[in-house]
């Protein structure tokens, strides 16, 4: 039988941990949930997940020293998954709480939906599609372009840079809801509660784990 990878889940006191720890056990994952930092060797993902505002969400990742765990974790380059404001967080600051600084892994700003159209209620709740901006991308495979997923915010990241982006939605504007570069991937919506086709996102993303977890053992010398 093969070994489930081992997954980090931070409890900050900020995010829907029961729902994701279980999506993330179906996808196939053993999952820990951690309330402060600790020996991280034994993982294979890290997951970073976040409901609420941005500025408490931002202070009590630092409480916990989540921060400087998070960003050595993505440094080291193994996987990584962002959640809602576990994605906005990744940015430099956003404007629901001027001066509260993010975890600026990419260069850009967390702002707020302000659509001209009047059937379109702030915050966004319910279903909405993605575009697949990169179809090519593992994270994507048997998942159709334009699935939807659900989504529940009143703000959206605007990185500096299209690089990044991995999918797009259209709220009034189009707007980034998923992005990626290298190890890092990151959902404003949550896979956790989008049924079977989050559940899908979240297998490949396990299994992205767990092949680049057999290729660390493999290129690790014997001692």
């Amino acid at each position: 039988m093969s070994v489930l990878p081992k997954i980090a889940l931070l409890d900050y006191e900020m995010g829907n941990l029961h729902s994701v720890s279980k999506a993330l056990e179906h996808a196939g994952a053993d999952v820990d949930i951690l309330t402060q930092p600790a020996d991280m060797s034994k993982y294979s993902a890290l997951i970073l997940p976040g409901v609420g505002n941005f500025g408490d969400c931002a202070e009590k990742c630092r409480e916990h020293g989540f921060d400087k765990l998070t960003v050595k974790w993505i440094t080291s380059g193994k996987p990584f998954l962002g959640i809602c404001v576990g994605m906005q967080l990744l940015m430099e600051e956003s404007e629901e709480a001027p001066g509260t600084p993010g975890l600026g892994i990419f260069k850009g700003k967390v702002k707020l939906f302000t659509p001209d159209d009047p059937t379109l209620k702030v915050p966004q709740m319910g279903w909405n599609q993605v575009k697949q901006v990169r179809a090519e991308n593992t994270i994507f495979k048997d998942i159709p372009d334009n699935s939807y997923f659900y989504f529940v915010h009143s703000y959206y990241v605007e990185p500096e840079t299209r690089e990044i982006i991995l999918g797009e939605t259209d709220y009034g504007i189009k707007y980034c809801s998923f992005i990626q570069k290298d190890n890092i991937f990151a959902t404003q919506f949550h896979p956790e509660k989008s049924q079977k086709t989050g559940l899908k996102l979240l297998e490949n993303f396990m299994k992205l784990t767990a092949s680049q977890t057999a290729d660390e053992k493999h290129l690790t010398p014997d001692t």
